[in-house]
């Protein structure tokens, strides 16, 4: 009886706790650090899968014409396609380079830090993609692409990473969405800059290229100013001051002794309280199916055929008998839904929680997928029928931004205790560029074999992913990163804390002085 009253008594302060923290406005400080850091970083990565597609033959072109000037003959167009996909394809490479080196950039500067120090990356890349033509240089643009891809690369783990640490738990999905948010918008800016009338022109082209400097820019006018992830100040730096300081600018409150607390805690509760290797990652059976789990959800965030939808998305509207100079207009429709579709994930995603929006995400895409294989088949038969497929277009575009096109970063920062989430991100990392690789060269081959069929392999893998999602990933929305960890104890066939135990920990929380944070480990070997 006892015992039943104290979990009433836990759970009615949970519930009191949960309601004051919801009452807490987004603060000017917490909003800008979300906006301006994905502005300069994931902002950028939409901008460049976009940005390329418009000046493809001017680029082409370009190439042609420096051939001739050096060697007095045109170029071969087999030779020409080769350094076309060489400039698309090599953008992922430089992506892979970046989520390799981004535990060590983290380790030493921080996440804001690495941040700041990306931006470097893109600066250099706009310079060298801008000059490529002034300097007959066709060679500056390869080269531009992969150090664009490197920034990618590093922002799409210290991004994720900074948002998740600097948001209070109620809202970390919400904050945590800026990310999606602004690569759907750096989509649809590269698609209307890439018009015609605006820079998609033969005398302009290369100005699409020098805009890259521009968030860049913007977000070393910020953030400097703005606060480094409090939870990296105390675990990392142990730096309770700054700590306390980084906390009461992002909450906008002065006593945020609570959250301090709700760190410390964490803190007592790892056996490793320093940043831990992929290796150690690998090898630690507490957070197997965490590291399984991320490694599928990211391997389907790109194999779940979304890159492939734009194979077909022109082909499908010149099909259905619109203007051939129409086609830059109407494809702006789909940078809207992606946008769109983003931002109300966004704002639904504390509410309807990340495993509901994952799982429908990736179920609507393989029935989406499953009836455009259907419209696509019989387009040629009936006059209507493309107008069908451009609607499943949209509607996968729709699905894919509700959940799984920005749900997989947010899971990452989640899922993993502070010591080892640069680690996982590293991971995810590459399966997230070593798919997106996978895709751009495959694809070709797989759409070259079954035609209209193709989409039936993107079936396949959605629903794949969302039954794995349905069957092991527990719901993370407003739970601290010690209670994520502790609700994969089970599967993990790790011993679970009883309630006592956690209180303990809960009660033992005093800052870290004088090498006393080996109490952590004993606190832990109790349990």
């Amino acid at each position: 009886m006892d015992e039943q009253k104290d979990n009433q008594a836990d759970h009615q302060r949970s519930s009191t706790e949960n309601s004051s923290r919801k009452q807490q406005p987004i603060t000017a400080c917490l909003f800008s650090a979300a906006f301006f850091g994905a502005l300069g970083s994931s902002f950028l990565y939409g901008y460049n899968l976009s940005v390329v597609n418009a000046p493809a033959l001017y680029i082409k072109s370009f190439y042609n014409e420096t051939w001739m000037e050096r060697y007095g003959e045109p170029l071969p167009a087999e030779t020409v396609t080769l350094l076309w996909s060489v400039t698309v394809s090599i953008f992922a490479i430089g992506g892979l380079l970046g989520a390799l080196s981004v535990t060590i950039i983290i380790k030493v500067l921080g996440r804001k830090g690495t941040l700041l120090l990306n931006n470097s990356f893109a600066v250099a890349a706009a310079l060298l993609l801008s000059l490529g033509e002034m300097s007959r240089s066709f060679e500056m643009l390869i080269i531009g692409r992969i150090i664009i891809g490197v920034n990618s690369g590093i922002a799409l783990s210290a991004l994720p990473m900074y948002l998740g640490e600097i948001s209070p738990r109620h809202i970390r999905g919400f904050i945590g969405q800026f990310n999606s948010i602004l690569i759907c918008l750096g989509v649809f800016i590269g698609q209307v800059l890439g018009l015609p009338q605006l820079l998609g022109h033969e005398s302009r082209w290369i100005y699409l290229f020098s805009f890259l400097a521009f968030p860049a820019v913007l977000q070393l006018c910020v953030l400097p100013f703005l606060p480094e992830s409090p939870r990296y100040l105390l675990m990392e730096r142990r730096d309770e001051a700054g700590a306390e300081k980084a906390f009461q600018r992002f909450l906008g409150k002065k006593d945020v002794s609570q959250e301090l607390e709700e760190v410390h805690a964490e803190a007592r509760a790892q056996d490793n309280l320093h940043t831990a290797s992929v290796l150690q990652l690998l090898r630690n059976p507490a957070v197997r199916w965490q590291l399984i789990t991320i490694i599928i959800t990211m391997a389907c965030y790109q194999l779940c055929g979304l890159n492939a939808i734009w194979y077909y998305t022109n082909g499908i509207l010149r099909a259905a008998g619109f203007a051939e100079d129409l086609l830059p207009y109407i494809t702006l429709t789909t940078g809207a839904v992606e946008t769109l579709a983003a931002i109300v994930s966004g704002l639904v995603i504390e509410r309807v929680g990340r495993r509901p929006l994952l799982i429908f995400g990736f179920s609507s895409m393989a029935v989406f997928f499953s009836l455009l294989t259907v419209f696509l088949n019989f387009q040629d038969s009936v006059s209507w029928m493309p107008y069908l497929s451009y609607i499943c277009i949209l509607a996968v575009i729709a699905a894919f931004c509700s959940g799984p096109g920005g749900i997989p970063f947010i899971l990452t920062g989640e899922l993993f205790e502070q010591s080892y989430r640069p680690a996982a991100f590293m991971i995810a990392g590459v399966v997230n560029w070593l798919s997106n690789f996978a895709v751009g060269l495959l694809f070709p081959f797989i759409q070259d074999k079954l035609q209209t069929f193709a989409f039936l392999v993107f079936v396949v893998v959605c629903t794949v992913g969302s039954i794995y999602l349905c069957i092991i990933l527990p719901e993370t929305k407003n739970k601290t990163f010690m209670d994520i960890s502790q609700s994969f104890a089970k599967i993990n066939k790790m011993p679970i804390p009883s309630p006592g135990q956690e209180m303990e920990l809960v009660l033992s929380i005093k800052p870290e002085i004088n090498g006393k944070a080996q109490d952590a480990t004993k606190i832990e070997n109790s349990i």
